[in-house]
């Protein structure tokens, strides 16, 4: 393989997963880091470390000349962005191979070409993938969009053409609110992203959020099957399983096989997922988007499959085609992963940040815990407020939902405030268990259920140091 050493230009857990692969390769790694993450575990485990700016992401983080200079001066043969920060950037991964490196990702035409929405669906459309009813590319004023909204019909999305992470997006229902919030979208997306452009979607009401995770080598596509994704907080992701519950096999093998014929007309390259709305009322279901880069939720299909994601994008970065034939992908039983976050669920998901004082693994089989954290770490208030990721396998769901309430339970965070009390009473929720979710799910629901502090496992740093006396 072409790579023997690696810079990881990202930090927290996800840098951490990506030094664990690397190291079972027999990689040398270089773990890139902004000031304050000087004592991060990832820097800590990687064979070198180097500083690239203050803590602003800006500064550090973001900044595609420091990231590639720290590369090029540490004298690796790639860098892995992870997710977030520079991973779905073109220009990043053009700057990467412009310096004589390599990028673990596909290459930037895909990236350009995948990141843009409205070059997605037309992609998808063109390889036979059903999207959602709106416009066929981007909008050219606001006349064309009303006409359009007028044959579709209410409820819409004004989607950002190039934004990501559930940014960029705005639900409206009748034309005077339309009238108002398209100019402002517009105004929004060149301010957030540098491009004002627009599309329309039509709503899919209490729809499900199902993606498939993909790999290719640039030749040959398979699909690791999908993951269910609907509960959700302002467009961010909480609770994930794989598989989804509740989809019939004729769906399932539509689902993965479009996947797998929308990255195969891209010739596409590492490891991507494919995201749909899937309608449960018309057992039908969308495109949404590519993206093009691991995801935070990768572990639960590890954890059904047995397939090393982060292992294998970096095999086919190096020049390896696909180890694994798509005969060979199959689903052994349920996993599911709950985000941790530093926030009080209590306090309306007020951040803490602050100092671990304590921290106690589940463990057993079935169980995984990938984190940043260890006994000591101060949590930095500059970033993502994710601290890992709580993940279980079971034979079946009800299994698997009982594992991740007790694995939950035998968590010990001590110090700071976390989301663990939000996800144990997900676990303990009724319409969860009985599969009855959907992408507005979760918000409507806390909205109506107020969390209680006594639900609360994690210490806040008074709480912390009275038990600890």
């Amino acid at each position: 393989m072409a790579i023997g050493s690696l810079l990881i230009a990202n930090r927290g857990e996800i840098a951490v997963r990506i030094i664990r692969a690397a190291r079972l390769l027999g990689i040398r790694t270089v773990q890139a880091h902004s000031a304050a993450d000087a004592d991060s575990l990832a820097v800590r485990m990687a064979d070198e470390a180097v500083l690239i700016g203050p803590p602003p992401a800006a500064k550090s983080y973001l900044d595609i000349g420091a990231v590639t200079k720290a590369a090029r001066e540490a004298g690796v043969d790639a860098v892995h962005p992870g997710y977030g920060f520079l991973a779905e950037n073109p220009d990043f991964a053009d700057a990467v191979v412009s310096a004589g490196m390599i990028f673990v990702g596909p290459d930037a035409s895909a990236i350009r070409l995948l990141g843009d929405k409205v070059a997605a669906r037309r992609v998808a459309r063109e390889a036979g993938v059903p999207t959602v009813p709106g416009s066929e590319g981007r909008i050219a004023g606001i006349e064309e969009a009303r006409a359009l909204v007028g044959e579709i019909g209410f409820p819409v999305m004004i989607k950002a053409a190039a934004g990501g992470g559930g940014r960029g997006i705005r639900i409206v229902r009748d034309f005077d609110e339309f009238e108002k919030q398209f100019p402002q979208a517009a105004s929004e997306a060149q301010a957030a992203f540098g491009d004002g452009g627009l599309y329309i979607e039509k709503v899919i009401e209490n729809a499900r959020h199902i993606e498939v995770q993909i790999l290719g080598d640039g030749e040959n596509v398979i699909h690791c099957f999908e993951r269910e994704c609907s509960l959700q907080r302002r467009r961010q992701k909480v609770w994930e399983e794989a598989p989804a519950f509740g989809l019939s096999p004729a769906v399932r093998e539509a689902l993965t096989a479009s996947a797998v014929a929308l990255a195969r007309s891209v010739s596409y390259r590492g490891a991507g997922t494919v995201e749909y709305l899937y309608d449960a009322d018309s057992d039908a279901f969308y495109f949404i988007e590519v993206n093009t880069r691991i995801q935070v939720e990768h572990p639960v299909t590890e954890m059904i499959t047995g397939i090393d994601l982060v292992a294998e994008m970096i095999r086919i970065a190096g020049g390896e085609k696909l180890s694994i034939p798509q005969e060979a992908v199959r689903i052994s039983g349920h996993a599911i992963e709950c985000r941790i976050n530093a926030e009080d669920p209590t306090q309306n998901f007020m951040p803490s940040p602050g100092q671990v004082t304590a921290l106690v693994e589940p463990e057993g089989e079935g169980i995984r815990f990938d984190t940043m954290l260890y006994d000591g770490y101060w949590v930095p208030p500059f970033y993502d407020s994710l601290l890992g990721k709580m993940i279980v396998h079971g034979a079946d769901r009800k299994d698997a939902i009982a594992r991740m309430e007790a694995a939950l339970k035998a968590l010990t965070i001590g110090g700071i405030r976390t989301t663990v009390p939000l996800h144990l009473a997900i676990a303990a929720n009724p319409d969860v268990a009985a599969g009855a979710i959907h992408t507005k799910y979760l918000e409507g629901w806390l909205a109506g259920t107020p969390l209680s502090a006594s639900l609360s496992t994690s210490l806040s740093p008074a709480a912390s140091q009275t038990e600890n006396a």
